[in-house]
């Protein structure tokens, strides 16, 4: 593999238990917690020996075989996101449901089984659905059904394999130069919309303030009235070094990276575990497009987990 996240320098304030208490006090001060001294003593310790968990997972994952790579990326992402909500909820973990991974895949079949078709289910209990509630407000999860295609659709750096072996680009490049960002006129299409439409659509259901919307033969041309942040609807594509939307309109909370990073990793992980003979296979025969596009998603989240971790733990920082 090639592709490592390299700056955990940037992780380097968070290894002080003087700086991460004042940070988690600050982060309770925001969520009115009575007796933040007493809280942002008490976690400084495990939020950073969450966070240094996690890191080793994902340096020993850049030493190990393709074949196991998923179940060390699968919790050295778990362990960065029990950093995290230790930031939005004091508590945590305050009762031994929250434990769990919150999800479950049913058993594979032998015949004819193809990855992307694959799906797993969202449990009433345990860290995804914890996660999702306090990390990203996405609330009634139990019992959804997620498929892989659908999950692989919301990596934007994966947008270029799709378009090699599907045909299709999942994203469209944004550019963006503050206060400014221009989209390609054809995504009124892809959204089945007008410039008007489109604009009410980004302030009201995507939290994007902006001022104007222009359109010419072949751009969109937007003013924002703030910079721009990445969310479910606009995303950095670390591949292309630039902003990118989704070429499909609908947006649900499984399009946050995030989230989604975690359910293919978690089915990856139990693949990875239990079905030994297909998923040796698949990596000895490389019979069809599941083996290209999950090996490059591992490359992908190998790079951008730590990456999702520490833009979440500096927006805290900032807000």
């Amino acid at each position: 593999m090639s592709h490592y996240y390299k700056d955990w320098s940037s992780f380097s304030c968070f290894f002080s238990a003087e700086y991460s208490q004042k940070f988690l006090k600050k982060c309770y001060r925001d969520l009115y917690i009575s007796d933040l001294e007493t809280k942002s003593y008490q976690n400084c310790y495990p939020f950073m020996y969450f966070l240094e968990h996690g890191k080793l997972y994902y340096q020993q994952a850049e030493k190990a075989p393709l074949s196991i790579q998923p179940i060390l990326l699968f919790y050295g992402l778990v362990h960065l996101i029990k950093a995290c909500l230790l930031t939005v909820d004091p508590n945590y973990p305050n009762s031994t449901s929250v434990l769990a991974h919150g999800v479950s895949t049913r058993k594979l079949k032998k015949q004819q089984y193809l990855f992307f078709q694959d799906e797993v289910k969202i449990q009433k209990n345990g860290l995804f659905t914890f996660m999702a509630e306090k990390m990203f407000s996405c609330n009634n999860l139990e019992g959804e059904k997620v498929k892989m295609d659908f999950l692989f659709n919301q990596v934007p750096e994966l947008s270029g394999l799709f378009q090699l072996l599907e045909g299709k680009s999942t994203f469209l490049q944004v550019k963006y130069l503050h206060p400014l960002i221009s989209l390609p006129k054809h995504i009124l299409d892809l959204y089945h919309s007008n410039s008007n439409h489109f604009k009410n659509q980004l302030e009201s259901y995507y939290g994007i303030h902006l001022e104007e919307i222009e359109e010419n033969r072949s751009e969109l041309l937007i003013r924002l009235s703030e910079p721009l942040h990445q969310n479910n609807f606009i995303k950095w594509d670390t591949k292309e070094k630039s902003y990118v939307i989704s070429s499909e309109k609908d947006r649900t909370c499984f399009s946050n990276e995030m989230l989604s990073h975690y359910l293919i990793l978690y089915n990856l992980s139990m693949i990875a575990r239990y079905e030994i003979e297909w998923w040796s296979e698949l990596l000895k025969t490389m019979p069809n497009k599941d083996y290209p596009f999950i090996e490059s998603f591992l490359l992908i989240a190998a790079e951008k987990g730590p990456q999702l971790i520490y833009q979440f733990l500096n927006k805290q920082v900032r807000t």
